[in-house]
């Protein structure tokens, strides 16, 4: 069994090396910063203790997961290494770096991935002399719960490189799709809707937090609404994110930013982390407005809204329709997939609600993906 180290021993470091130390994996958690280490060690026992209370693991394997992992300062530790994940800061001028330097201690055939959630794969690469064995294996929050994983080649990555990738997160028990290198994969990209557009509802006065939060969950089986969910996150992650795929795409305006959101940021209201987020967590939650034919018109904006990322990542071959499905229930636990929810709901009806808000707003934001006006020109469906 191949060793497997880890950069990075934030909340997303350590939670991967759980998963493969459980499976077995000698593991290396490398972090630099002044108590990473030492923090995640004992994060990581605490939850480990939870697992054991919950009857979940055995005392004896709880000790033989931590026997496993080597916590450390040192970067030379990861040497003999089959697989590296680097889960640090999402800045690609210091994971190029990390890249370069971690590409001289390892065998050829290390697999050297990137666990970034937006940044380009190929970019990251070039910075190595060997870039066909560098890819993209990304994690969600928290890692050993969440089941999705995207698989990330770039246009260097060679095909034994992806096949053994997918092999061994397979192994994990992890459900993997595969997607292209584009901004935002298949997640972060076709959900930017949900939080964007969510925002655009409020600040237009239709209607408040808690009235979209329950539109959403009520109607619309989601089981968190969007504000929850962007508090949950931490609205300085989730800004982050949308504006770096935002830059990504040259600025195209479906991805745009909200003030709302940045000010939110600003103000250090970053959500649970903070205490306050859109909703103030030190008082009771605000009551929500319960009308019914308001909250249908908040899903069908919203999931109109989604369903058109959705089509246009199908149609630039970003990932099968049974992956970005996959993608979108298993990894930001959405109630359906989303093409399949087209199917349900009529393609013909999505492409009216944006045809309205595009003539409405006279907004770039709204224009309908080219496959759904095919596909009801066609009378097609998705399934």
């Amino acid at each position: 069994m191949i060793k497997v180290s880890i950069i990075g021993a934030g909340t997303m470091g350590t939670g991967i090396a759980q998963i493969a130390a459980t499976k077995g994996h000698q593991v290396c958690l490398y972090d630099t910063f002044d108590g990473a280490v030492e923090n995640s060690k004992s994060k990581l026992n605490k939850i480990l203790n939870r697992l054991v209370e919950k009857e979940r693991i055995s005392k004896d394997e709880k000790e033989n997961i931590l026997s496993r992992i080597n916590f450390t300062q040192d970067i030379k530790d990861v040497k003999q290494s089959g697989l590296i994940i680097e889960a640090i800061i999402e800045d690609l001028e210091i994971k190029k770096k990390i890249f370069k330097e971690l590409e001289k201690l390892v065998d050829k055939e290390c697999i050297i991935a990137s666990n970034t959630s937006s940044l380009s794969i190929a970019s990251i690469g070039g910075a190595c002399q060997r870039a066909e064995r560098v890819l993209g294996i990304h994690f969600f929050n928290p890692a050993p719960l969440m089941p999705l994983v995207e698989i990330i080649p770039a246009v260097q990555t060679s095909k034994e490189t992806l096949k053994n990738a997918k092999l061994i997160i397979d192994s994990w028990g992890k459900t993997t799709v595969l997607t292209k290198d584009t901004p935002g994969f298949i997640v972060n990209r076709v959900a930017r809707p949900f939080y964007g557009e969510a925002i655009r509802i409020y600040e237009e006065g239709i209607a408040d937090f808690a009235t979209i939060d329950w539109a959403i969950k009520e109607l619309g089986g989601f089981k968190m609404g969007p504000f929850e969910l962007m508090d949950y996150i931490g609205n300085d992650i989730n800004y982050t994110v949308t504006e770096t795929v935002f830059k990504a795409f040259y600025y195209d305006t479906r991805y745009k930013p909200s003030f709302t959101q940045k000010r939110m940021m600003e103000a250090g209201y970053l959500g649970r982390k903070s205490e306050r987020g859109y909703y103030d967590y030190s008082i009771d939650m605000p009551k929500p407005i319960k009308n019914r034919e308001l909250g249908k018109r908040i899903l069908w904006r919203i999931l109109s809204m989604l369903i058109n990322e959705a089509a246009d990542a199908l149609f630039l071959n970003i990932a099968t329709k049974e992956d970005i499905d996959l993608a979108m229930t298993k990894g930001v636990n959405y109630p359906k997939g989303l093409l399949l929810w087209a199917d349900e709901i009529g393609i013909n009806n999505v492409l009216n609600v944006l045809k309205d808000l595009q003539e409405e707003y006279g907004e770039d934001r709204y224009r309908p993906s080219p496959l759904l006006r095919r596909m009801v020109k066609e009378n097609k469906s998705f399934y």
